[in-house]
């Protein structure tokens, strides 16, 4: 199996963003007269630094994203083997490539169907070369593998992102207690946490933010602005703590909602239409009054 080479784009963002985060933290201790004896002091010291107009609120999140993945493990954000698209070991080219094509992703888990084992990672860019109708029928699939990384579903979040950095790998397999194949986590996903979501070209142009179903019932974006949402609903929903719509329905769960989970605040109803990579993405609101 061949290596997989540097990354050009995830090495530096890394970096760049612990050295935020480092700066950010120092800044923040010369301005106190103590220093944190745990991550809740450290927390509770980065929020009223906040409140206190030295940090931005985009950099608050940021950093409140760092501390979270030193406590969250893989298994709070990995994409459940459901959504996986796999390609099987005995497969021909003809029959995964439009998969890989249209499926838009990068990089492929290899499976072998009788195992249910991982043999390999298959990235997008490797197959290249089978545009050629002569080195379609020749290739193996084998040689285009690149070794997979297999973690357990209790792994930290930030050793994982460690691990990442000094692979230079962006994927990992993750298993169950019983060594089956549960979920995977990609580099992407763990950034994520820290900085919120990133787009990329092949994410999908939002939708209109609020589309009206029927009287008094409405499809809306989980990413509307809190002020559009209120202007349009007539609401009052505090932006202090949440820019999103998608923030105040998760807060007011106090977990993460599955699809057709409902909850009522004040005089709407808001029905989970839609999740994606453990994200809301579309939030049904009926008026109730």
């Amino acid at each position: 199996m061949s290596e997989e080479p540097p990354s050009t784009f995830a090495e530096p963002q890394r970096l760049g963003i612990r050295k935020k985060i480092h700066e950010k933290l120092r800044r923040i201790y010369q301005n106190f007269s103590y220093k944190p004896k745990n991550k809740q002091e450290i927390a509770g010291s980065i929020k009223d630094s906040s409140d206190r107009g030295i940090l931005e609120k985009g950099t608050l999140r940021m950093m409140e994203g760092a501390l979270k993945v030193s406590t969250s493990q893989v298994r709070n954000i990995m994409i459940p083997r459901s959504q996986i698209i796999f390609v099987e070991s005995n497969e021909k080219p003809n029959e995964f490539l439009t998969r890989i094509i249209n499926s838009r992703h990068s990089r492929f888990p290899v499976i072998n169907k009788e195992s249910d084992e991982v043999e390999g990672i298959l990235l997008a860019k490797d197959l290249l070369p089978l545009l050629s109708s002569e080195r379609k029928n020749n290739m193996q699939l084998i040689d285009l593998l690149r070794p997979p990384v297999l973690v357990p579903e209790s792994k930290k979040l930030n050793t994982l992102l460690d691990e990442f950095r000094v692979t230079k790998n962006h994927m990992a397999i993750v298993l169950d207690e019983y060594g089956g194949i549960s979920g995977l986590v990609t580099i992407e996903d763990v950034l994520e946490e820290i900085v919120g979501e990133i787009e990329d070209e092949h994410d999908a142009l939002p939708d209109e933010p609020i589309k009206k179903i029927r009287d008094n019932e409405y499809m809306v974006s989980a990413l509307i602005s809190i002020d559009e949402f209120n202007e349009e609903f007539k609401s009052d929903f505090s932006n202090n703590d949440f820019d999103t719509l998608g923030g105040i329905v998760m807060h007011h769960f106090a977990r993460f909602p599955k699809t057709n989970d409902a909850i009522s605040i004040d005089n709407l109803r808001f029905i989970i239409a839609s999740t994606e990579k453990r994200r809301l993405k579309k939030i049904k609101v009926i008026k109730t009054k």
